[in-house]
């Protein structure tokens, strides 16, 4: 238990981290299994008028959401090598929507669990990564809110 308690978060922000990682060479390479799961949401989006949602120069498109999950992956490394609590927890908080996005698209859209015949793999890794990226927000909870107590004090001074 005494290394969990030391070493788990360290685990948990790698594992997320290669995840992310890993992804960006099917987003940003616009890779044929990357093509096939965008088309599949931008053809859903279109059905009730909103096409070119999810397209490569959509609010949702495959280089907006790999910029997320690496600017997630950059917050929680150079958090977590340099003991910046907060980074690392804002890394994670990112990591929360946008796996949250990624894991509802899978369940409530005709992309379905396993869209590339995977085996639903990248379904499942995306649940490890968003549970990872909930574990990483509750550990830095204290500093994520005295952060967010910051910027409403900063807003509210103006």
């Amino acid at each position: 238990m005494a290394f969990i308690r030391k070493y788990g978060h360290w685990i948990i922000s790698i594992y997320i981290a290669v995840i992310f990682l890993d992804s960006l060479r099917f987003k940003f390479t616009n890779a044929h299994e990357t093509q096939v799961i965008f088309g599949k949401l931008d053809a859903w989006a279109n059905s009730f008028g909103a096409g070119g949602l999810f397209s490569q120069t959509g609010l949702f498109s495959q280089y907006v959401i790999g910029s997320a999950e690496l600017i997630a992956s950059a917050l929680i490394l150079f958090g977590l090598f340099t003991g910046r609590k907060t980074l690392h927890g804002l890394g994670g908080l990112i990591g929360v929507a946008v796996m949250t996005g990624a894991i509802s698209f899978h369940l409530f859209t005709p992309l379905g669990i396993d869209p590339n015949n995977d085996g639903g793999g990248l379904f499942y890794a995306a649940i490890g990564v968003w549970l990872g990226s909930i574990a990483i927000a509750f550990l830095r909870r204290k500093q994520l809110l005295a952060f967010g107590c910051q910027i409403v004090r900063s807003l509210s001074e103006k």
